[in-house]
């Protein structure tokens, strides 16, 4: 972890005073001792990352506010308040575009806000995540490497060029959520929503899809390769993907145009087409394997 303890605990003092808070005020509201915001404040313990977003909501700021990368001006611009006669001074957060400079890796995050996070790269591995968000983050060029992910929210997020492997992912929100090109290995995907999430390149290769919603996602040069694909419903145009040695379990291909799409595999029997529309070479690729080619319309 790269942040510094004398920064952080300086940055405290500095937003808790624009507040007009005391260290007693700001304890009773992170549900501490005093002497804990005095000890912060003083760079003797640091806050985790659970409690700095705490305290980030209650000051004002943005996480990234914490960061040595953070730059400051000084200015009231950073901590937009409202005060009114006789009541709390309520804040709102200020967003920036900054990266991160903590290491998250192999740590356990319950009900943690982390919207809005970016540039965390390889710093999330082996990591249990349960009901947190991630809404509206850059998360490009990240590697999850066996992480239990639970119930939390990625809505919006951008997740290009990932590399997802030997994970759990359940009842997770990836609604449009930029997935292209990233790869999920090995790795467990069920009762997700992906709704008009972008898949354009994606390659899902020895992992099960199971219970997922996919609803109007975008499928263009996606490839799937020895994986078992349960339960899921796409529509859409589905053009140059692939789905090599794939098993289908109640897979319905809805209201869609397959167009350049390829089949290998004589496991296509879990298949279902309806009111679906194919080029030749589609067709006589799911021919070969056998599939139930009724509710399949040849294109002109």
């Amino acid at each position: 972890m790269m942040l510094n303890s004398k920064s952080v605990g300086n940055k405290i003092s500095v937003a808790r005073k624009k507040n007009n808070l005391s260290q007693a005020d700001l304890a009773q509201q992170v549900s501490i001792s005093s002497q804990a915001v005095g000890k912060w404040e003083r760079g003797e313990s640091m806050p985790d990352i659970s409690t700095l977003n705490r305290l980030a909501e209650i000051l004002g700021v943005d996480l990234n506010y914490f960061s040595e990368t953070f730059k400051s001006n000084d200015s009231e611009s950073q901590f937009e308040t409202t005060r009114k006669p006789g009541a709390e001074v309520s804040t709102t957060k200020v967003k920036t575009n900054l990266g991160l400079s903590w290491n998250m890796s192999s740590g356990n995050w319950v009900d943690a806000d982390f919207s809005g996070l970016n540039n965390l790269k390889d710093k999330f591995s082996t990591s249990n995540m349960k009901n947190c968000k991630f809404i509206d983050s850059d998360l490009s060029d990240l590697t999850l490497q066996s992480n239990n992910i639970i119930g939390c929210d990625f809505s919006n997020s951008d997740l290009r060029n990932s590399k997802i492997r030997t994970s759990n992912l359940e009842n997770n929100q990836f609604i449009e959520c930029l997935l292209i090109d990233t790869e999920f290995t090995s790795s467990e995907i069920k009762n997700c929503n992906f709704s008009k999430a972008n898949f354009s390149g994606v390659e899902l290769k020895t992992s099960e899809l199971k219970n997922c919603i996919i609803e109007n996602a975008v499928w263009n040069l996606s490839t799937f390769k020895l994986s078992h694909i349960s339960n899921a419903v796409f529509n859409g145009t589905i053009e140059e993907c692939s789905f090599e040695n794939c098993s289908f379990t109640k897979v319905t291909f809805k209201n869609a145009t397959l167009i350049n799409t390829f089949f290998k595999g004589k496991r296509l029997k879990g298949i279902q087409f309806i009111d679906c529309h194919v080029d030749r070479m589609t067709y006589e690729f799911l021919k070969n394997g056998k599939a139930d080619l009724t509710g399949l319309t040849l294109l002109t």
